[in-house]
């Protein structure tokens, strides 16, 4: 007889395969279509057995999308976008997490408030302010926040902040009091006990918010199609579009070009595992 406990168990094993299949198999299936001829495709369908696999497309997908710019376009918006949100989400959360003062709470229902609008509601208002607002040339050779890397930059930190204030707040509030009180009553200033103390404790946090807002900001596609005009100032999303024809689109190539794009997110959570995971289990080992 299967005990309840017994029972949970094998149903979490059986959602957790289902869940796995689930997920890996478009990714598989992209992998299978990337390596197969169009032109056996186009002979046979996309759901058939291949005649040959080839790396070809995976070539031809690089050169012909000049993928090698838009990586680079990438990483000029990501890098920068990443580091901006981390550095102010945390001091804000410092503020409302170890600080007491009336609006903390208030401060922190703002900034989440923020993850809930949609980002399609405010994209007319927002593109006529990104035509309408000037930038030195040394940020932008438009000399507008529109059409610029500052201006991805500024909306994706803007759209992420809240997300990373609400988490870093919460785990800060779970590191010991008595650490601020020592550094106070040894003199130790606002900026230090943030910088000095309270960051190096927040590592697994913020190397987990890290992973995210790369995958996120890198991914996007959304705000790099609607305020970037130039061709090739886009990011690396934007470069699949290169591949897609007026009348036809070569599928194999586009799948294969995804594929190559998914690299350098795959690279950082390699790199980021063991913190990743680590921020991820932070609630489950506090009391």
């Amino acid at each position: 007889m299967i005990t309840g406990s017994r029972f949970g168990r094998i149903a979490a094993q059986v959602f957790m395969i289902v869940m796995t299949l689930a997920w890996i198999t478009p990714i598989l299936f992209a992998l299978y279509v990337a390596l197969r001829p169009i032109e056996d495709t186009n002979r046979s369908g996309y759901v058939s057995i291949a005649e040959r696999l080839t790396f070809a497309n995976f070539g031809n997908a690089w050169r012909q999308s000049e993928m090698w710019t838009f990586f680079l376009n990438s990483v000029y918006i990501t890098v920068p976008a990443v580091i901006l949100t981390l550095l102010l989400a945390s001091s804000v959360a410092y503020v409302v997490a170890r600080l007491n003062f009336k609006f903390n709470i208030a401060m922190l229902i703002l900034f989440t408030a923020g993850n809930l609008l949609p980002q399609q509601v405010i994209i007319t208002p927002l593109y006529r302010m990104y035509l309408a607002i000037p930038l030195p040339r040394f940020l932008a050779d438009s000399g507008l926040l529109y059409n610029s890397y500052f201006g991805l930059i500024v909306i994706n930190v803007s759209f992420q902040l809240g997300f990373c204030v609400f988490v870093l707040s919460n785990y800060m509030k779970t590191l010991p009091h008595e650490i601020d009180e020592a550094a106070i009553v040894d003199g130790a200033s606002l900026w230090t006990r943030y910088w000095r103390l309270t960051m190096p404790l927040c590592r697994p946090a913020l190397a987990a918010l890290a992973t995210l807002l790369t995958t996120w900001i890198y991914n996007d596609f959304f705000w790099a199609i609607t305020l970037i005009s130039t061709g090739n100032r886009r990011p690396i999303t934007s470069a699949l579009n290169n591949l897609q024809g007026q009348f036809v689109a070569n599928q194999n190539m586009i799948a294969a070009a995804a594929l190559i794009a998914a690299i350098p997110t795959l690279v950082v959570f390699v790199l980021l595992q063991k913190q990743f995971i680590r921020g991820l289990s932070l609630g489950a080992t506090k009391a």
